[in-house]
């Protein structure tokens, strides 16, 4: 399974994998983006089946990566991994077509239960 992670920071995006094998998802095949507009640019290129994305980023926020994903009619499937998890937040994420929406701090028990039915 493809995986783009998606976060300004580096050491977040090595973090979010990291915590990925440590929850038991073992054989994923990582792409990377800065922000918004290098993850549009990563769907092209790299065909993830699954987007991990941080909301707050510079040049193009998540949910707007995200929308923009949804209206070229990408599917991938989508989640957040952000710092905020207001009901606002979470219910954009769901309507713009997000399945999940994981709080900062995270382990790899949060994973596992987000992920469950998504990856499988």
């Amino acid at each position: 399974m493809k995986v783009l992670v998606v976060d300004d920071s580096a050491s977040m995006r090595m973090i979010v994998k990291r915590t990925l094998k440590q929850a038991g998802f073992d054989g994923l095949d990582f792409s990377e983006a800065g922000d918004g507009l290098e993850g549009l640019t990563q769907l092209d290129e790299a065909k993830p089946d699954l987007v991990l994305c941080d909301w707050n980023m510079p040049n193009m926020n998540g949910i707007d990566f995200l929308r923009k994903a949804r209206e070229d009619g990408n599917l991938v499937k989508f989640g957040f991994i952000t710092t905020e998890s207001t009901t606002e937040m979470r219910q954009a994420a769901r309507e713009a077509g997000a399945q999940f929406l994981i709080a900062k701090p995270f382990n790899a028990e949060t994973f596992k239960k987000a992920l469950r039915s998504v990856i499988g």
